[in-house]
């Protein structure tokens, strides 16, 4: 089998081509970060515009890339959701009219369960084998995950405010940094001195899985109008150690919330995923995190940590071989729930 993925969730157009037996055989990504940088932020229709006009050629690209035509291709899959529902039904439009038209089957795909599963692109050797806990962070989700198998999933805690790429791209905004301020924040953390501020570690202090990053966003809001205060500007020092002190906050109620999951499952293999999942010192604090508990840990390489056609490809093949198919109808789901996924 050879299915093409079309994701087209948010702000990146991503086509893919995987192959049963070759793996992922094309792969094909447009961000659309330089449009939206005046706006600080994504604009949903500014999104679904481009998407229009960037998905076809990056089909036409991909199959170039795989040194295939339209009749090779067996099925389609396409994110279904969760996403802002205009950018989502380009790539549903685009996917069901191309499978009518090629009489192929399509499958519309969960997006978090694309960031879930993308580890399984890597190599076998180091892909995670199941049961294990996933860490989804992302722009719009912070999940804890208990996976038993595909579609095996129960949802452990969750963001019950801002997730932590989002509270990420906020703070950025109050430091004054460019979009996508998440990624230019954890630049700047690098430079930072350890100590000079100590932030909260939200939720902690109480049992449970859930998330919460309004407060920690808010305490990084005072002390920057604090020096502001007393100093009339911040330093790049400040900045940078502000940047440092934030980050550190949230890698380590990351790391904590991690080890209570794993500890209430009892399982010994973790996995990260999504858009945050890059960050630098997040892997470095999970990895010492599993080193200590004596388990694995687990990503997807950088490439495939933000949204990306490829993961959509690969579970659009799982389930396709499954026998699922999406019926005619073009529907897409801005909000949904993972469990309510079938298992194979």
């Amino acid at each position: 089998m050879k299915i093409l993925g079309i994701e087209t969730s948010c702000d990146e157009t991503g086509v893919a081509i995987y192959d049963e037996q070759q793996g992922l055989i094309a792969n094909q990504l447009y961000s659309q970060i330089d449009l939206h940088a005046d706006y600080g932020g994504v604009v949903p229709e500014l999104a679904s515009r481009d998407h229009i006009r960037k998905t076809l050629p990056l089909i036409q690209q991909a199959l170039q890339q795989a040194n295939l035509t339209a009749q090779d291709i067996d099925g389609i899959a396409y994110t279904a959701g969760p996403g802002l529902v205009g950018a989502l039904l380009v790539g549903a439009t685009i996917a069901r009219s191309l499978a009518y038209a090629w009489n192929i089957p399509a499958i519309g795909v969960h997006h978090m369960e694309g960031h879930l599963l993308a580890p399984m692109l890597e190599l076998p050797e180091n892909r995670p084998q199941f049961p294990f806990v996933a860490l989804l962070v992302s722009g719009g989700h912070t999940q804890l995950v208990q996976v038993d198998g595909v579609g095996r999933y129960q949802l452990l805690g969750e963001s019950i405010d801002d997730a932590a790429g989002e509270a990420f791209d906020k703070t950025a905004k109050l430091l004054g940094l460019d979009y996508p301020g998440g990624v230019a924040l954890s630049r700047l953390a690098e430079k930072g001195t350890t100590g000079r501020f100590v932030f909260p570690k939200p939720m902690t202090d109480r049992p449970g899985l859930d998330f919460s990053f309004s407060g920690l966003k808010t305490a990084a809001a005072n002390t920057i109008n604090q020096l502001i205060k007393q100093q009339g500007e911040l330093s790049e020092q400040d900045k940078a150690d502000i940047a440092h002190a934030f980050q550190t906050s949230v890698v380590d109620t990351l790391a904590i919330k991690c080890k209570r999951a794993l500890k209430q499952t009892g399982y010994n293999r973790l996995v990260i995923a999504g858009g945050v999942s890059a960050n630098k010192q997040l892997r470095q604090g999970l990895q010492q995190l599993m080193q200590q508990l004596k388990g694995q840990v687990f990503y997807p390489a950088p490439q495939f940590c933000t949204d990306n056609g490829a993961m959509i490809a690969y579970v659009g093949f799982l389930r396709l071989k499954n026998g699922e198919q999406s019926d005619l109808a073009i529907e897409v789901k801005p909000r949904w729930a993972m469990t309510e996924l079938a298992s194979i």
